[in-house]
């Protein structure tokens, strides 16, 4: 942990030498100003010597600016604190992750309130008009194994507009290695178009949700992204503004990646995108799927201050692969949330949050899906149909029990003579235990306790 001690420059020099350390691995930091030691305290209690974290901050942020990471810098503000400190542990952890979304400064602006110039802005790429050697370049890059260049390339084509250069590179990758590798290649530059380094958070991109829409009323477009956004599936580190209207997975598929770079930025402005306007709902309905358009902002800056008491950034192999506890409840809230907009509904089914280049893919994973779930649909009914005919007229109900992730079937007879029962393991079940439930109580009576004989 770098602190502040009396030994002259030694805090800088060891601060400066961590900000050297991590720079390779961060795009962007946040560093927190302080105007006084009272404010100082209140963020940091304890902490009062206000003249050694000004200057460490003013060195940290003269590297890291030097090498290339963006600084954002925050003021703090004692009472922007207090509130975002409401219903949190007040932990040293917890203080030291404090941004202050609606007031962080970046570039020039950001450096001059630590009394520092900005440093020469890096020579933009320049393109010659012919596209052919560029386009040469950018597949060169795509083949590279170790991918070297490539997504800068790719980020100043589309920043420049030179959607001939992209086109061409395609086309070129097409006839030396085949319509497979061109299309990974549109597929990767549809990814680059969709994310670009802009926006308050220093990374804006396009997010979408597909949905399977019911055939008979469509849902409110906006109002279904709001309750999406206050179910709490949301990460507290993404902002997610969602566009009115539904929009069509055909319409979108049709872009080219120049084309979600341009509604990549009417987003960004605010402005409704003019390559990817709302959709008919009667035909959206008729063909099955509707998607909401959203712009999402990821706020999970690096905080010099966590990384400061931390002595470095934390090592990626220790957060493993397993899902987190806190991933985990956002999943749970997803799921209870599709279930609610299933049944308010009549049918409708949101599929995944997923980035506008994975939308096809995720309809094709729901449709196949829907054709497993159609076929254990069908065995209920034709169990249920059996057990009816075996009652011989009597009326019969079901009791369901939750067995592992599968569900067991038992039928009796309303006068409790035992019919017949049917287990069905997780990956046949037509959605999850709880939607599973609700068809069934949609086919026979479902009762908690089997009807005693």
């Amino acid at each position: 942990m770098v602190r502040t001690t009396d030994r002259g420059g030694d805090f800088v020099a060891q601060a400066t030498t961590l900000a050297r350390d991590i720079s390779r691995d961060i795009d962007c930091i946040v560093l927190t100003h302080y105007a006084d030691r009272d404010t100082l305290d209140t963020l940091r209690p304890g902490e009062t010597d206000l003249a050694a974290v000004l200057a460490v901050n003013r060195a940290v942020a003269a590297e890291l600016a030097a090498l290339g990471v963006e600084v954002f810098v925050q003021r703090a503000d004692r009472a922007a604190f207090r509130r975002w400190m409401l219903g949190r542990d007040d932990t040293p952890q917890n203080r030291r992750s404090w941004i202050d979304r609606t007031k962080l400064l970046r570039g020039a602006a950001a450096l001059a309130v630590l009394g520092l110039e900005a440093p020469a802005a890096p020579r933009p790429l320049t393109f010659a008009k012919a596209p052919g050697s560029i386009a040469d370049r950018l597949v060169a890059s795509f083949n590279d194994d170790e991918g070297t260049g490539f997504e800068e390339l790719a980020q100043a084509l589309l920043g420049a507009g030179r959607s001939d250069v992209l086109d061409l590179a395609v086309r070129k990758l097409a006839e030396r290695q085949g319509e497979e590798f061109a299309d990974d290649l549109d597929e990767v530059l549809l990814a680059s178009a969709a994310g670009a380094r802009l926006g308050p958070a220093g990374w804006a991109g396009l997010v979408t949700l597909p949905v399977a829409l019911p055939a008979h009323q469509v849902p409110d477009a906006e109002a279904m992204g709001d309750s999406l956004l206050r179910s709490g599936a949301v990460a507290e580190t993404v902002e997610i503004r969602f566009l009115a209207g539904w929009r069509s997975p055909d319409a979108l598929a049709a872009l080219s990646p120049m084309a979600i770079r341009r509604v990549l930025l009417d987003c960004l402005a605010g402005a409704e995108p003019a390559d990817f306007p709302p959709g008919d709902t009667d035909d959206l309905a008729k063909q099955g799927f509707g998607i909401l358009l959203g712009i999402q902002f990821d706020w999970d800056i690096p905080v010099w201050d966590e990384i400061a008491a931390a002595g470095g950034l934390p090592d990626a192999d220790d957060a493993g692969q397993d899902e987190s506890p806190d991933e985990a409840r956002r999943t749970a809230l997803f799921n209870r949330w599709r279930g609610a907009m299933f049944d308010a509904h009549e049918g409708c089914v949101p599929l995944a949050l997923v980035p506008p280049e994975e939308v096809e893919a995720e309809i094709a994973a729901f449709l196949g899906e829907a054709n497993e779930s159609a076929g254990a649909i069908d065995d209920i009914r034709q169990f249920i149909a059996v057990a009816q005919r075996e009652a011989g007229g009597e009326d019969i109900v079901c009791r369901p029990e939750i067995i592992g992730a599968g569900l067991e079937l038992s039928l009796f007879t309303a006068a409790g003579r035992f019919l017949d029962s049917f287990a069905m393991p997780a990956e046949r079940m037509p959605g999850t235990s709880e939607e599973t439930l609700r068809l069934i109580e949609s086919l026979v009576r479902v009762v908690k306790d089997a009807p005693e004989g």
